[in-house]
């Protein structure tokens, strides 16, 4: 007599976001729209950074109005920690992309490219090899620089809520503003590679565009990058001095900010 089997068991399938995630394109979405994020930070703190060169009074109040925003809608920091929760997860996800992508291109790489010369290593794998590193570089960056700007545990004496003297105490020192110059160099060539090949993973591949691109990723490279140096530069040119807090006796300081 037979008997029966019992059916077998239907796997289970996930969410599709997570199956979604899993494969190539999305890892390459999740890259491109984390990347988004982070330009747009990259930029509106490059921004905010540049009253460094109006006053301190300037630059303060611009870093207390970070705080304060949006006013009575949200208690004081509220949507500062917001912020700041969006830019770590976006962050994350671009890192854990990123290395997924390139265990994923290792396996299916043929075998027949491991013999390849170094000169034909060098032209196929260029971008990839320079995004891996200049990332690795920019993300030591990340937290040397929440470390001495945010947390004033950069070896510069750091006073809370004195964005302006800060800046300039830890830039004073010529190490340290080496570091930001290397650093922002390579955070240009990590951009350009970035924004360039974003609009790709997004779809946005026409040879007829494809010029534009180029010199769209150029051009927000290179604006970044003049203006993130520009800080370091500036005080070891002796262009922007560390500004008097305040007397005694309560004296008016001088007017800080930029000067010739």
């Amino acid at each position: 007599m037979a008997t029966a089997t019992a059916p077998a068991k239907r796997k289970r399938e996930l969410p599709w976001p997570i199956t979604f995630y899993r494969s190539a394109v999305g890892k390459k979405w999740v890259m491109a729209i984390s990347g988004v994020v982070g330009l747009g930070f990259v930029v509106v703190h490059m921004i905010g950074n540049l009253k460094l060169y109006l006053s301190r009074e300037e630059i303060n109040l611009y870093g207390e109005a970070l705080r304060e925003f949006p006013k009575h809608l949200l208690p004081r920091t509220v949507f500062l920690w917001i912020t700041r929760v969006v830019l770590v997860l976006a962050l994350a996800v671009h890192v854990h992309a990123a290395a997924s992508l390139t265990r994923m291109n290792a396996r299916a790489r043929p075998r027949n490219q491991q013999y390849q010369s170094p000169r034909d290593y060098q032209v196929a794998n260029y971008a990839s090899r320079t995004m891996r590193w200049t990332g690795i570089i920019v993300l030591l960056f990340i937290g040397f620089h929440l470390l001495d700007l945010t947390w004033g545990g950069g070896g510069a004496d750091f006073e809370r809520g004195d964005a302006y003297n800060n800046l300039v105490r830890s830039f004073d020192r010529p190490l340290v503003a080496a570091v930001y110059v290397v650093a922002n160099l390579a955070l240009g060539v990590h951009l350009f590679h970035g924004v360039w090949s974003m609009f790709q993973s997004l779809g946005v591949n026409n040879p007829r565009i494809n010029k534009a691109r180029k010199r769209f990723a150029q051009s927000v490279a290179a604006i970044i990058v003049i203006g993130n140096i520009s800080f370091p530069i500036a005080v070891q040119a002796g262009w922007v001095d560390e500004a008097c807090v305040g007397t005694e006796h309560g004296e008016p300081c001088e007017p800080s900010g930029l000067k010739f």
